[in-house]
């Protein structure tokens, strides 16, 4: 008898629902029977519990969910007299906020039990196969020992995959739907209700009144990308090439010191440099004190220049990262070719272009596109040294300095529209990918990967 189907190798369901008997059929409606009826009973009872569970739940809470996620709503809080007391009380009303998390939640449900209902129909199909080979069907020990040593992964794996529907999948496609709805600072549950409005939110952004706001922020998100990711790359190679080069002293030394910048928490190094530059701090006092300038400078409340400050420090905390790997590529290139360079006339700049910068270029092109991806969402440096000031009028909850991270962060503590900031979200990780993915595929590194 033929059993191999041509996708996978096996009956498909449907062909196995033709020719399976009594047991294999009833698994259909009720999981768990094939097994239950061929000796498996307690693998089989714990399909069926399953099956009940998710019944009674559909019918007690899921639908309910359901039919909710449509409207997120239909009664708002307010206050109503009550006639017997003769004063007004407080009526309860939905709350729109949770009835779009149940709702996300009872879809990751369903998509659960039809998971486990798969999983049910494949082990009626291994029993009909193992039948029809004449073959003893596993006992629960077999079953348990397997998952202990052929299927250990999957052992292992269930538990963290859970986790990760509970508190990763559920929390992401709840902040993603929020940019679908009208949850903003006159939207908020449980007082108020919002409402889905598809992609009306994205316009505002995009092409509304929003915009105006938007595309500047972006325009200096990207800006600050590329400086902030050109300026460590560039100077923490050449920072390399000074401290390994011939004749410096103190290689070791000289180390330590760009190391124990690192050592220091970044959130320290941020907030001393920003009472550094502050208008009455240590560097404009001493300037005055010098006589080089009459009025403090402001670093941090002028538009250009807090960006170049922040670029600046930025330097400040980068460098010695890309020190270090840099260190580590060049203390491993192979000498010949710079030996053979040298005798053929070759001066340190020519052999530096030719030959040190792509292979570095070469090592650290992941690293970079993470250091920039790393930059777009650079909340630290912005938000400690100038909290995205100096603040512009024309901005919506921005400041000249904002990213768009530092912008979502507003958005939600402040503004308390979190519409607006599930959109910015969705955008910050439609830029990152959509590079990272350009920028790799497109390196020496992934083209030899395979190499």
């Amino acid at each position: 008898m033929k059993l191999k189907s041509k996708s996978e190798g096996q009956l498909t369901f449907r062909e196995l629902f033709k020719k399976g008997d009594t047991p294999i059929k009833l698994s259909y409606i009720f999981m768990g029977t094939a097994n239950i009826l061929n000796g498996q009973i307690i693998k089989g009872l714990a399909f069926l519990a399953l099956q009940i569970g998710f019944v009674a739940w559909l019918v007690v809470n899921g639908f309910h969910a359901l039919s909710m996620l449509q409207s997120l709503g239909t009664k708002a809080q307010g206050w109503v007299m009550d006639e017997s007391l003769g004063i007004e009380v407080q009526q309860p009303g939905d709350n729109s906020m949770l009835l779009l998390l149940f709702g996300i939640a009872a879809i990751i449900l369903i998509l659960l039990f039809i998971f486990l209902y798969i999983v049910n129909l494949r082990s009626a199909r291994k029993i009909f196969t193992l039948k029809q080979a004449g073959q003893a069907l596993p006992t629960l020990k077999e079953d348990l020992n397997s998952l202990l040593n052929e299927k250990f992964y999957i052992t292992l794996m269930s538990i963290p995959l859970l986790g990760v529907l509970a508190f990763t999948i559920l929390p992401l496609l709840y902040m993603i739907s929020i940019a679908f709805t009208s949850y903003d600072h006159n939207h908020l549950p449980p007082k108020n209700l919002f409402h889905w409005v598809g992609f009306a939110n994205f316009s505002n952004v995009i092409t509304g009144d929003i915009a105006g706001t938007f595309f500047p922020v972006l325009t200096w998100t990207l800006v600050w990308a590329v400086l902030a990711t050109a300026t460590t790359f560039f100077f923490g190679i050449l920072l390399a090439l000074l401290i390994n080069a011939k004749g410096v002293k103190g290689k070791k030394v000289w180390r330590t010191i760009f190391v124990i910048t690192m050592a220091v928490p970044q959130f320290v190094s941020l907030l001393l440099m920003a009472n550094l530059f502050n208008g009455s701090g240590p560097v404009n006092a001493m300037l005055q004190n010098w006589g080089l300038i009459d009025q403090p400078i402001p670093f941090l409340t002028d538009a250009l220049l807090a960006k170049v400050t922040v670029i600046f420090v930025n330097m400040w905390v980068g460098i010695p990262v890309t020190m270090l790997v840099a260190t580590g590529i060049i203390t491993n290139l192979p000498t010949d070719q710079i030996e053979a360079a040298e005798i053929d006339g070759a001066n340190k700049f020519q052999i530096f272009r030719n030959i040190t910068f792509p292979q570095i270029l070469f090592v650290m092109a992941p690293s970079l596109i993470q250091q920039f991806i790393g930059n777009i969402n650079n909340f630290n440096v912005i938000f400690l040294l100038t909290g995205g000031q100096p603040a512009n009028s024309n901005f919506h909850s921005a400041g000249e300095t904002d990213l768009l991270v530092t912008w979502l962060y507003k958005l939600t503590v402040t503004a308390a529209d979190y519409n607006l900031a599930s959109v910015i979200g969705i955008i910050i990780f439609v830029l990152s990918a959509v590079f990272s993915l350009f920028a790799y595929t497109r390196s020496s590194s992934f083209k030899t990967e395979g190499a």
